[in-house]
């Protein structure tokens, strides 16, 4: 594929895309569900109007359960959205559908992976596993696309 056809991305990656993305939007989600019912069954909550009315609930930033379930979602907040820009991009540079689908799926497994050994059951080596292959498929990704556009 050439440089001439930068917008032309294969319909069946997209819908591996589309779908996997989407898994991956509701898993945000669910994070701030996540976060706040470990905030209500501790009762521990950062701004006193989020405790006022609660019977036994504390102001503070310093449960170390809120904070490690805090902690998982601000580290898919600052590994997926760059995630999703760079796999739209390296999709327009005409991936296999199956390196396409593999890579789309592992990244998005591997984020869910993340946060059930970092904020559910906490486990090492597994979180920097998880970690590390969706840092190595998006670097492999944006890498890609820079030779690709070079």
């Amino acid at each position: 594929m050439s440089a001439s056809n930068v917008l032309a991305i294969d319909s069946e990656a997209m819908k591996v895309f589309g779908f996997w993305g989407g898994i991956l939007a509701l898993k945000l989600f669910a994070m701030v569900v996540l976060t706040a019912r470990y905030r209500f069954q501790k009762k521990v909550f950062i701004n006193p109007e989020d405790a006022a009315g609660i019977k036994g609930a504390k102001i503070t930033n310093a449960d170390p359960d809120v904070e490690r379930v805090r902690r998982a979602h601000l580290n898919d907040l600052e590994n997926i959205p760059i995630w999703y820009i760079v796999t739209l991009l390296w999709l327009t540079t005409g991936p296999s559908t199956w390196l396409a689908g593999i890579l789309i799926k592992s990244f998005v497994i591997a984020r869910i992976v993340h946060t059930l050994v970092y904020a559910v059951y906490p486990m090492q080596p597994y979180r920097a596993l998880a970690f590390f292959v969706g840092l190595g498929i998006t670097i492999y990704q944006a890498i890609s696309t820079m030779l690709y556009y070079s």
